[in-house]
């Protein structure tokens, strides 16, 4: 295997990890303020994604791509938030299509009486599909045009 290609799937693989970690702020900041502090979902949703956008550029940058340390912040971090809030976009319009269907397939499996509400078992599957997809969107871009210069 060349050197390149081990390079780029080390890479995807701390990406990956930088992912898993920003899905796991998202996901308390999101259940944090859309079950305990009442917040409607898409708000609750946006806040989370900017909390753990502003986790990953900082992940990224020291550990992901260390070499990018080297170039302009600013810029990388323009990039990197103009990539952000593209994704955040697909991710709201994708949220807003898929979560009330799926908050209505929940509640047929889920009865009240289940220790979490249907509701919020259909909006975190519906927050989980939307983080993929824009993961696989906020790789891809970034590596293309942020990260572009990182060999």
């Amino acid at each position: 295997m060349q050197r390149t290609q081990l390079n780029d799937r080390k890479r995807f693989f701390r990406f990956a990890v930088v992912g898993i970690s920003g899905t796991l702020v998202d996901f308390s900041i999101f259940n944090l303020l859309s079950v305990g502090v009442g917040l409607p979902v898409i708000q609750s949703s946006i806040v989370s994604f900017l909390v753990a956008v502003v986790n990953n550029f900082i992940w990224n940058r020291n550990w992901t791509y260390p070499e990018s340390k080297e170039k302009c912040l600013s810029e990388q971090l323009f990039k990197f938030s103009i990539v952000s809030v593209l994704g955040l976009l697909i991710r709201t319009l994708l949220f807003a299509l898929i979560e009330k269907p799926l908050k209505n397939i929940t509640n047929g499996p889920f009865s009240q009486q289940f220790f979490i509400k249907p509701e919020i078992i259909g909006h975190n599957i519906a927050l989980a599909a939307v983080i993929v997809i824009v993961l696989f969107w906020n790789y891809f871009i970034n590596r293309v045009w942020t990260y572009k210069d990182i060999k």
